[in-house]
């Protein structure tokens, strides 16, 4: 659980990771929101072979993985280059995941939650196409961010407004809203 080194906390943007069911979503919207950000939803850049594969109860490989990925450096990228602010959700599982979209200005913001949570969360939400089922598989596919990555971690035991409290003070953000 690194902070990011002192270059890092004027980030242009944040790609906030995490397994499905971690709240990230909702901590991404809350963040983008506070700070006057552009965000996207990395779940909305899966190609539709990937949403069909979840939706079936089949994990994604890093053959379905890395398409997607580029899908989202892109807009990291795009944002960086422009000198506008975001930010972004990308589960982001692994570190050479989060390589491809490690840029100077970027910082990740890992949502943690305990199994018994996620799976609640995830049993609980309709209408998203990532079962209950695949969530042991992204627990095995995670890889903690690492001291030398800029990252924080934030616990999802806490009300989304507290974990965005705790997001925007960790990294030194003042809130336009």
């Amino acid at each position: 659980m690194s902070g990011p080194d002192e270059r890092d906390l004027d980030a242009r943007v944040l790609v906030v990771m995490g397994v499905s069911g971690s709240g990230k979503s909702t901590v991404a919207a809350m963040t983008a929101e506070r700070l006057g950000w552009d965000f996207a939803e990395g779940d909305g850049m899966h190609p539709p072979a990937n949403v069909a594969k979840m939706q079936a109860g089949t994990p994604l490989d890093d053959g379905d993985r890395w398409p997607w990925l580029d899908v989202v450096a892109t807009w990291i990228r795009e944002h960086l280059q422009h000198g506008t602010n975001g930010v972004v959700t990308c589960s982001a599982l692994k570190r050479s995941y989060r390589d491809v979209l490690r840029a100077p200005g970027v910082v990740f913001v890992h949502v943690a939650g305990d199994t018994a949570l996620l799976e609640e969360r995830m049993s609980a939400r309709s209408g998203h196409f990532m079962p209950t089922s695949l969530l042991a598989s992204q627990l095995t596919t995670l890889e903690l961010p690492q001291p030398d990555e800029a990252s924080i971690t934030v616990d999802a035991d806490r009300t989304p407004e507290q974990e965005t409290d705790e997001v925007l003070e960790r990294l030194g953000l003042r809130p336009v809203r």
